[in-house]
């Protein structure tokens, strides 16, 4: 049990550790030369950067903003947690000395010339650090301040909606963004379209890559259709007895999870079965071995 732990906890370190080294690397590379801010607490941090001119280091700031609320988090919420968010959150704020000592140098105007745009900027941005907002959320169901502010003021105020947390973060990051850049829109619609990009990222994510279609097929003969399915697409098939209430008759339903590739072979197989009914629904995350053993 103590090894089954142990080994837990250095997989969350790891994740943890890459979170950190994904979501460093965009800021660095892409957005905190280029005047735009993500969303959230580190949206703050970095529209601070800006105001202090560069005067102040982006990662003392981004930990300035986030540390305290991660250590709020440790002690009244969830020390493990609030742990592995300081780590995170350090190895986020280290990646840019990382980068300089090794001269790489960001994706800007200053270092691109003609061939730079913003969007591919705020694009790369989005990708990146979306990445690494699904990993950190898939684990641990938090990825930054603001879920640290929400947790908080959920803990103090238990009925409170803490929905509207993030988006009132994320809004007020995209209203102050329009003056800490000089009342300009450009930096507006960057900053949206990174909040965007990346939160389509946390979704698809959150939604698994393993996924597949969930097939429940209503017949009358369903060892000739099971033995077609598990020989044709290589998945085990789950035999269910139903009953018709139209036709007041016994049947068989058979259940199979196939990978999405597959889909057009299962409509072809069913295609050539008579007396099917089939229906079939999205599986966004499968668990285990659902392939066929052979």
């Amino acid at each position: 049990m103590e090894t089954k732990i142990c080994k837990r906890t250095i997989f969350d370190l790891i994740v943890a550790l890459i979170a950190g080294v994904i979501v460093g690397t965009a800021y660095h590379f892409f957005q905190n030369s280029n005047g735009f801010a993500p969303g959230g607490v580190g949206g703050l941090a970095t529209m601070s950067y800006h105001l202090f001119g560069g005067d102040v280091s982006w990662s003392i700031l981004m930990l300035l903003f986030n540390l305290p609320i991660f250590i709020l988090l440790s002690i009244y919420i969830d020390k493990k947690l609030g742990f592995i968010l300081v780590l995170y959150m350090f190895t986020q704020s280290f990646m840019p000395y990382v980068y300089n000592w090794l001269k790489f140098r960001p994706y800007s105007l200053e270092n691109s010339g003609q061939d730079f745009n913003i969007i591919f900027a705020c694009i790369a941005t989005g990708v990146i650090s979306g990445f690494g907002f699904s990993l950190m959320l898939k684990r641990f169901g938090a990825s930054g301040g603001t879920y640290g502010i929400s947790a908080l003021l959920k803990k103090a105020k238990p009925d409170m909606n803490i929905a509207y947390v993030s988006f009132v973060l994320d809004a007020s990051v995209v209203a102050i963004a329009f003056f800490v850049y000089g009342m300009k829109i450009t930096p507006v619609i960057c900053t949206l379209l990174n909040l965007f990009i990346a939160n389509v990222l946390v979704d698809r994510g959150l939604a698994g890559i393993k996924n597949g279609y969930r097939f429940e097929i209503v017949t009358d003969e369903p060892e000739q259709l099971a033995k077609q399915l598990m020989t044709k697409l290589k998945h085990g098939v789950t035999e269910i007895k139903v009953r018709g209430m139209y036709s007041d008759t016994d049947k068989y339903m058979l259940v199979c999870i196939i990978n999405k590739r597959q889909l057009g072979e299962m409509m072809r197989i069913l295609k050539e079965q008579k007396g099917v009914f089939a229906s079939f629904d999205k599986v966004n995350e499968v668990f285990g071995n659902f392939k066929r053993k052979v």
